[in-house]
């Protein structure tokens, strides 16, 4: 019987919904887990996933379209299905159906093994992200016994790329809690339970209870779990380093307005700030602010962070702290791009004397300010241009030549390593680079990252320049078949119209997947990034 599809709700905001791009076709034969289209939320565009198979029969909203929550998205049946009345019936059917793919989204899905009482529904761990294999609950907004309304946040959950909050798609009580704050449990595991007050779902959650040997608690260092626990939740103001519980719209308004969370009281849940938190907000002149010193409070924290245990002399001590989700998904794919891609290496020196001195120039203007990190990465949006092989991926059956040029610029954080990626480089100018490279940094470090925003890049650029690295070579981030690694600017004596001279050098390692890029084509494209940043004029050109 064919299965009505519609407009899934994918964020907490979202009333409407644009759809992108459609993967699939009407006719094409449609598996579990194929991704039907892209769709353009309030937020960002993400890969929307089918949870059902058959056939791609209908499309009831064509690319570039906008339509609200629940409308009729697609149709998938059986092929030569009679689906004329579902395509006039069309919202109504909906509801009627409430559409598995929003349901498996929410992963909001009956259990086949029991039967439910009325009004129950189980909530199951969800796949926030296209490589999200397991997740780990990094807090609970509500507990047993509390009232959810359709919307609320239930928990905010760490995938292998951020901690995304997980927002409620019915209304009832919370009646049981299947994996606890720390815990870590495949997709599909049963998270929770919703219904009427009272209702005994202990059969429920017995028929459906996680199998213990798949969850990894987090064990943290003991001198470092309580207080830190504390510094998140003591306080309603968010003190500077906890984690701040806001909604993504706070969060926009705020951004825009200028204001620090920090300094907002949350009238939500939880103490979570709301839109009219934001909205409302006045800065105070009265509160006294400095009654802790700034310089104590950051030495209390960094006290928190590195305190060491006493170590008598001759003995050994050894601490262990589980692996997150993002560390376990860095040591895979590196592991997969390092063994499976043969790389080789290739370096040169760069004269930055000019560079430094266009930047100086640039700088001056007002309101601007970009940094050599964004003259690298326009460089080589443009030399990529030239040089289409650079900017390919290796499959199989073929090397695909990407005429389109999407950096990721690699990001240090506290677990790890986000890639956050600037799509169309090539047809930014440098202010946009640079304001874009800051935003989605701060967004990496704050593990607030859509999966949108790290998805799609052709070539990555890593930076350890500012940490005094001179020179250094990077794992290439596959698909990609090339990295670029980054060193400092150095001062150096070199050899200029037959004089030596102070100049002010770079060096930069360029890592490539043989299969797809040979060792000329990969010298060549360092010949233009060297013309293009030893010269820099000529990327106006």
């Amino acid at each position: 019987m064919a299965t009505v599809v519609t407009m899934p709700r994918l964020s907490d905001t979202m009333t409407e919904g644009t759809v992108a791009t459609w993967l699939k076709k009407v006719g094409d034969k449609i598996s579990e887990g194929d991704i039907l289209a892209e769709i353009e939320t309030d937020k960002a565009t993400m890969e929307f996933e089918s949870f059902n198979e058959g056939t791609l029969l209908h499309i009831g909203i064509q690319e570039g379209e906008t339509a609200t929550v629940d409308s009729l998205l697609a149709i998938i049946g059986e092929e030569g299905e009679d689906i004329a009345a579902l395509i006039a019936g069309g919202a109504s059917n909906d509801k009627k159906d409430e559409s598995k793919a929003e349901e498996k989204s929410a992963s909001e899905s009956e259990p086949k093994s029991a039967e439910l009482p009325k009004g129950v529904k189980v909530v199951k761990m969800p796949r926030l992200s296209d490589t999200m294999t397991t997740g780990t609950v990094a807090t609970w907004l509500k507990k047993v016994g509390d009232k959810v309304s359709e919307g609320d946040i239930l928990a905010e959950i760490e995938t292998d790329k951020a901690t995304m909050e997980f927002e409620s798609f019915n209304e009832g009580t919370l009646l049981y809690i299947g994996i606890q704050e720390g815990e870590t449990a495949p997709v599909d595991t049963i998270l929770a339970i919703i219904g009427p007050e009272g209702t005994d779902v202990s059969g429920i959650a017995e028929n459906f209870s996680n199998d213990t040997d798949t969850k990894e608690e987090v064990k943290d260092v003991k001198t470092e779990t309580k207080t830190e626990t504390t510094a998140s939740h003591s306080s309603s103001t968010n003190n500077a380093g906890g984690r701040i519980f806001a909604s993504p719209l706070a969060k926009q308004i705020a951004k825009e307005k200028g204001i620090d969370l920090n300094q907002i009281v949350g009238s939500g849940e939880n103490g979570r700030i709301v839109k009219s938190d934001v909205e409302n907000y006045v800065p105070s002149t009265n509160i006294n602010t400095s009654s802790v010193p700034e310089t104590v409070a950051q030495d209390k924290k960094e006290t928190v962070a590195n305190v060491q245990p006493f170590v008598p002399v001759g003995e050994k001590l050894i601490t262990t702290s589980a692996n997150s989700q993002m560390r376990k998904t860095i040591a895979r794919r590196l592991g997969e791009s390092k063994f499976t891609a043969p790389h080789y290496y290739l370096t040169i020196e760069l004269d930055m004397d000019n560079a430094i001195a266009s930047r100086t120039t640039i700088n001056s203007l007002p309101d601007t300010k970009v940094s050599f990190n964004d003259l690298i990465v326009k460089a080589c949006a443009m030399a990529l241009k030239k040089h289409p092989r650079v900017n390919s991926q290796w499959t199989e059956k073929e090397t695909i030549l990407n005429h389109h040029v999407n950096i990721g610029v690699a990001v240090a954080v506290e677990d790890g390593l986000l890639v956050p990626v600037l799509p169309f480089t090539d047809q930014m100018s440098l202010t946009q680079i640079s304001s874009s490279v800051k935003d989605l940094a701060g967004k990496a470090k704050a593990k607030k990252l859509s999966p949108a925003e790290m998805e799609g890049s052709t070539f990555t650029i890593s930076n350890l320049g500012a940490y005094g690295i001179i020179e250094f070579t990077s794992i290439i981030n596959q698909p990609n078949s090339a990295i670029l690694s980054i060193g400092a600017i150095v001062e150096k004596p070199v050899v200029k119209n037959s004089q030596i001279v102070v100049g002010n050098v770079m060096k930069v390692t360029l890592a490539c997947d043989h299969r797809t890029v040979d060792g000329a084509t990969g010298a060549l494209f360092l010949q233009t990034l060297k013309s293009y940043l030893e010269n820099p004029v000529t990327m106006l050109a």
